[in-house]
């Protein structure tokens, strides 16, 4: 078993600490009005195991570089959802469907099983403050509002008991995991331009404040943990019982020390039959390997190992470079969970289902963490680009070679669009009245948001795209308007029109052709638009000699058009004008030459019924 390797010097944390600063900063220079919080936290917690509860101290230091002067703060206090009675076992009985996310009925958790999370001696710089609980979330009044620029130090105490795993964390898990201790502390709101994101938890999404966290974790001495950030004391810390230099301990225990720059959350996982294995990756980042000593799963961890190598490889390419030094895989939780600089993930899989959820979860780490999208509004920025990136990730690095790698994704959201329990995508995440409409808007119409904006504007503007986003926006929570700014810079097109109607309606694409006819020597071609979202169209032509053309249709609203992408005869035709439903062009040869007219050969754009995209007309069935 490899023994943890020491973090950076602090010379070098110091280092990191700043490049990651300066990206911030260089960021919001380009827009001076932005602003964002920032919180830095220290914290020490105590865990016993015998009966998981454990008991904590936390001192935050809060910047606020808003232009509001703060009289409150919230907390979030994520474990007090996980009982019977909370407001997200309340959704859990009310929604339309099933959530096929908890296999846990939360009305029927023993109390034994129940979360909890309590807060005490909440104080600004020394001063007691008057707090208010509601579940999940903490108000505190402050004794004087917090100006512009003004920092202050808030202290408390907290006390917190593990939950069954449901949802990502708690304790022994299905596969034997002992903790995931996933959103286990008070966790300071985000206050941004549309004021604090204090929702309660109902099972959903986050959003979370920039800041470095100090962690000290005191357990049970047979405990190996893995946290986020950079282990501080690994020279004090060896594995087995004989070998360890004997830190101060308490009571049998020992402390793990945890230094996390610029996160906005802080996760860590623990069991006393963990293997912990390293691995290098790209540009001197140490991949850290943490999952159960069962001979059954080992052979499969070992091999994941140099491909989640390559897997941050190919995201540093397409994405841009992970600014970290270190990246955790962890077996614990259920399903997968993204966190800062780690991921909690179920190890029990066959390597296609383990590499996979590897390739998802890493990815998050530039959306998610990097990016950090406010996913309650706009979950499908952060779960939809993953789902793309990660998609093509993993047909590329296990060579599946599929000809449509995002079939799938096309045709979740395809039967979504017609099965008329689809809310927009603009939908508040805890107001999806169908969990399906959820999981499907946020991941696969998420995902073919992307594939189809390649469509619209060429896949070497949408690559150059997603590059300039990231370096642009990193460390910043980008909003989709954002994400469009770039896109048009990048294509000279415009993309209002496309982020509008995807994004804030249900609207449906929708176009066929209505009719193929000749006059003398020449065939008009009538197409029409059935429903109400406007798309450029690509149409092919194929003749009986065996020669293509594509004749290529922009939108009036795109003021722009994309280069030709196929590697045949290509006309630009005239603009179609959104309130026109029909539009028609001539080609200058006879009906007999024809042999078949296709709207969208490369059926990246989700059209919702393709049983009119063909001339002569097939059968799709």
């Amino acid at each position: 078993m490899k023994r943890l390797q020491q973090t950076p010097t602090t010379t070098q944390m110091k280092n990191i600490c700043f490049a990651i600063t300066a990206c911030f900063f260089f960021s919001t220079a380009l827009a001076q009005t932005y602003w964002q919080q920032e919180v830095d936290y220290t914290m020490t917690v105590e865990m016993d195991v015998k009966d998981f509860t454990y008991e904590g101290s936390q001192e935050l230091i809060y910047t606020n570089h808003s232009p509001d002067s703060l009289k409150k703060v919230f907390y979030h206090l994520f474990f007090n959802a996980f009982r019977p009675g909370s407001q997200m076992a309340i959704r859990q009985d009310n929604a339309a469907d099933i959530n096929t996310r908890f296999e846990v009925d939360l009305d029927s958790i023993s109390p034994s099983d129940e979360g909890r999370l309590e807060v005490f001696n909440v104080k600004q710089d020394g001063l007691a403050l008057v707090t208010e609980m509601s579940e999940t979330i903490l108000e505190v009044s402050l004794n004087e509002p917090l100006a512009p620029g003004a920092q202050t130090v808030l202290t408390l105490d907290f006390k917190g008991k593990v939950p069954a795993v449901i949802r990502r964390a708690g304790k022994n898990s299905a596969e034997g995991v002992a903790l995931s201790m996933a959103q286990w502390y008070p966790k300071m709101a985000e206050y941004d331009y549309d004021g604090w994101n204090a929702e309660p938890y109902l099972g959903r999404e986050y959003h979370g404040v920039w800041g470095d966290f100090d962690v000290t974790i005191t357990l049970d001495k047979d405990y190996i943990v893995a946290g986020s950030g950079y282990l501080q004391n690994a020279d004090n810390i060896g594995y087995g019982y004989s070998d360890r230099k004997k830190p101060k301990t308490k009571r049998g225990k020992i402390s793990w020390h945890f230094v996390a720059p610029q996160v906005h959350d802080f996760t860590w996982a623990a069991d006393p039959e963990y293997i912990h294995d390293t691995h290098s990756g790209p540009n001197g980042v140490t991949l850290h390997f943490f999952y159960k000593n069962d001979p059954e799963i080992i052979e499969n961890w070992k091999k994941l190992q140099p491909q989640t190598a390559e897997l941050m490889r190919f995201f540093n390419n397409t994405i841009g470079t992970y600014p970290y030094k270190q990246y955790s895989v962890v077996q614990g939780g259920d399903g997968g969970m993204e966190y800062a600089m780690l991921t909690l993930i179920t190890g029990g899989r066959d390597y296609r289902g383990l590499f996979g959820v590897t390739a998802h979860e890493l990815a998050h780490s530039w959306f998610q963490h990097i990016l950090a999208t406010n996913e309650m509004k706009h979950e499908w920025m952060d779960e939809g680009f993953t789902t793309y990136i990660s998609t093509l990730a993993e047909d590329l690095i296990l060579e599946e070679n599929n000809p449509f790698p995002l079939e799938g994704s096309y045709l979740r959201y395809l039967d979504l669009a017609t099965t008329g329990i689809e809310m927009p995508q603009a939908t508040n995440a805890n107001r999806y009245n169908h969990n399906r409409a959820y999981e499907t808007t946020a991941y696969s119409k998420g995902a073919v948001f992307l594939a189809q904006l390649g469509y619209v504007i060429g896949y070497k503007n949408l690559a150059k795209t997603l590059k300039e986003y990231y370096e642009k926006h990193k460390f910043t929570h980008p909003t989709p308007n954002d994400f469009r700014r770039v896109a048009e810079k990048v294509s000279g097109i415009q993309l209002k029109w496309y982020l509008t109607d995807w994004t804030q309606t249900t609207n449906r694409i929708d176009y066929g052709v209505s009719s193929v006819e000749t006059t003398e020597n020449t065939t008009r071609i009538a197409l029409k638009r059935k429903e109400l979202m406007p798309m450029p169209l690509d149409v092919l032509v194929n003749f009986k000699d065996g020669t293509q053309h594509m004749y290529y249709i922009p939108l009036a609203l795109m003021r722009g058009e994309k280069e030709n992408p196929y590697s045949i005869d290509w006309t630009v035709l005239p603009d179609w004008a959104w309130a026109n439903p029909d539009y028609s062009f001539e080609i200058e040869r006879p009906m007999d030459e024809i042999e078949s007219v296709i709207v969208d050969p490369t059926f990246l754009m989700a059209d919702i019924d393709r049983s009119d995209n063909y001339y002569p007309k097939i059968s799709l069935e």
